[in-house]
């Protein structure tokens, strides 16, 4: 009977491992997806003004409009976004925004106009945030 109870409780300990690991694998995974695309934050953030062209937003897939933004680099345009620029508010209007989704947003709307924009990694993050603050400096200077 020990036997038998000692084998039940292995068991009982294996299924809690698994139960453990599961959740950890489908936290994980909520985390991943937990980063909006560019596509979906384009379509729930940007595409208000940028598929009317309201405000003189460079609309979607406009390559004219695009290309001498395009030409500006992605770091510089993205945090000249971020920051604000022209009748643009800061992080598109949405607070809750990730700069990083941010991000992913102007490269998604850079490639429908023909630019090679990729969505961030590490490296053009840091020039990103870099840039923004660069950008805030440069704006701070020119308030009287």
């Amino acid at each position: 009977m020990k036997h038998g109870f000692t084998g039940r409780r292995l068991h009982a300990a294996g299924g809690t491992l698994v139960a453990t690991l599961a959740v950890a694998c489908i936290a994980k995974a909520a985390h991943a997806d937990s980063k909006k695309s560019g596509e979906h934050v384009y379509k729930e953030t940007c595409h208000a003004c940028h598929a009317t062209g309201v405000d003189d937003a460079p609309r979607f897939g406009d390559k004219a409009k695009w290309g001498p933004l395009i030409a500006e680099g992605q770091a510089i345009v993205t945090a000249h976004g971020w920051v604000g620029v022209r009748k643009m508010p800061p992080k598109g209007g949405k607070e809750s925004l990730k700069l990083e989704e941010f991000a992913r947003a102007a490269a998604y709307m850079a490639k429908a106009a023909g630019g090679d924009w990729k969505d961030p990694d590490d490296k053009l993050m840091k020039r990103i945030k870099l840039e923004e603050k660069k950008r805030i400096a440069e704006l701070k200077a020119k308030k009287p």
